[in-house]
């Protein structure tokens, strides 16, 4: 029977419900052909995805997330809290800009949640086959049908956490491009690394938390072009990583866009003595 007939003849059962028939089937039968085995493969596969959120019903739970996020860190202005020194205006002439890395953020985590969603469904029908395959023709008596069911469905049964994984992870990448789309505009000279690793729980990457509290100068800038800096012994922002570039990273910068806010080893003569005639007219 094609799995989409299948899908409508048992409409009203759920997954578990599908897979308990199976075991109990196989267990009392055992695997005494192809056939009974694809027969159950297509009821399963077509009772997941029939359970599942829509991709319609996907996508408008993902905008809605990632929006409010937009709202919090552009339309509100919190993304300037990483940007000491920047100005409302310019946050609002480059937030078309930043409304497309919104998009785009969305459209990736939904293209991944439905990436991961195919795999969760491959794996548990692997599964299944692989135990269903195991049983001798005549079946058996002394399978433990609660553990081979628990087995059978790990995949799916963890693949609500894995997506709200994914949302928060996309939103972290949504934050840091934001930032660094800001940063670029906004003349950032420097970026210093903000890592979490003392948030109990974090599971931080080591070289993220030894970056900790590091300055990265922006290859390129206006105060390095004129001579009035110099790169530090940690290099430049695109020597390494960005932060949430890799999976769940949850890092930041703290973007300079002033001298005065640089550490003293990554300025020149000439830097300082600008800066002293800056501060003394303010003065």
């Amino acid at each position: 029977m094609p799995p989409d007939e299948i899908g409508a003849q048992f409409s009203g059962e759920s997954f578990y419900d599908v897979l308990t028939a199976a075991v109990i089937d196989l267990c009392e039968r055992g695997y005494d052909s192809p056939e009974r085995v694809a027969y159950w493969v297509n009821r399963l596969r077509a009772t997941a995805q029939r359970t599942m959120m829509s991709d319609a019903e996907l996508t408008r739970h993902l905008t809605a997330t990632l929006r409010a996020l937009y709202r919090e860190k552009v339309e509100k202005g919190g993304i300037l809290r990483l940007h000491a020194g920047i100005q409302r205006f310019t946050l609002e002439r480059i937030a078309p800009r930043l409304r497309a890395e919104l998009d785009r953020r969305i459209l990736a985590a939904s293209a991944l949640i439905r990436v991961n969603r195919e795999e969760a469904i491959s794996t548990t029908l692997r599964r299944f086959a692989g135990w269903s395959t195991s049983i001798p023709a005549g079946g058996s008596d002394a399978v433990d049908r609660r553990e081979v069911k628990t087995d059978i469905r790990k995949p799916l049964r963890s693949l609500s956490f894995q997506e709200r994984r994914v949302a928060i992870d996309q939103g972290h990448k949504l934050v840091a491009n934001i930032s660094e789309i800001l940063a670029t505009d906004g003349g950032a000279i420097a970026g210093v690394w903000r890592s979490n690793w003392r948030q109990a729980g974090y599971d931080y990457r080591p070289d993220h938390k030894e970056r900790d509290g590091q300055a990265y100068m922006v290859r390129g800038n206006w105060a390095l072009d004129r001579g009035l800096v110099k790169v530090g012994l940690e290099g430049y922002v695109d020597d390494i990583t960005r932060p949430g570039e890799e999976v769940f990273c949850r890092c930041q910068y703290q973007w300079i866009h002033s001298m005065g806010r640089l550490p003293d080893e990554m300025l020149t003569e000439r830097g300082r003595r600008e800066l002293d005639q800056a501060r003394g007219i303010a003065a």
